[in-house]
């Protein structure tokens, strides 16, 4: 009996590895945040500090996958006002070209900076690193790594916090490789910071 379950156990872990290694955004980025003790006239909870990451980091997640599907309704669950309108007009837009895009952050260095007295609105400010693969109707144009700053608002919602507003201001931005017309059509109005 040991023995056959010896021999069976890699066929069980087989599945759970290949899930890992098959499955988009299985890497985690790495994510530091900043002290909320002062960012306003009123303190900021444990709890809605820890669901104020959670969320924002979720929205990054339904970005990816919105993006990588050209479906506007995954935003739905993270976005809502100008930033979920904005973010839907593009991946209509990409869609109707023919793009895809996909990405991958991989550093998130977030800093909290207003919570309304109320508790409707937090501000925050997050220097984050991805990387985007751009598709022309299934073939990979390039890759680009970006360094960029992201000013959001988030509200709070029934059960969770919502991105309103989210504006990227490019730090950084190198070409890794592939075709020249990612670096031209990186004017268009993209969410990673691109857009004028």
């Amino acid at each position: 009996m040991m023995k056959a379950m010896r021999t069976l156990k890699p066929l069980f872990l087989a599945p759970l590895l290949l899930t890992t290694l098959l499955v988009p955004g299985a890497d985690k980025p790495s994510v530091r945040v900043g002290s909320m003790d002062s960012v306003g006239p009123r303190a900021v909870e444990k709890q809605t500090q820890l669901s104020i990451v959670r969320d924002y980091l979720l929205a990054w997640q339904s970005l990816a996958r919105a993006l990588a599907q050209n479906r506007p309704a995954s935003l739905d669950d993270s976005f809502t006002g100008i930033a979920r309108d904005k973010l839907a007009d593009t991946i209509r837009e990409q869609s109707k070209l023919g793009f895809q895009t996909h990405y991958r952050d991989t550093t998130h260095n977030l800093q909290v900076i207003f919570y309304s007295p109320e508790g409707l609105s937090i501000q925050l400010l997050d220097d984050v690193e991805y990387d985007i693969e751009l598709y022309e109707k299934g073939k990979l144009l390039g890759t680009q790594h970006v360094r960029s700053r992201y000013l959001s608002v988030l509200t709070p919602t029934e059960s969770k916090w919502k991105v309103r507003i989210f504006e990227a201001q490019p730090l950084e931005q190198r070409l890794a490789k592939g075709d020249q017309r990612l670096h031209e059509r990186k004017h268009q109005s993209y969410p990673w910071g691109f857009a004028a």
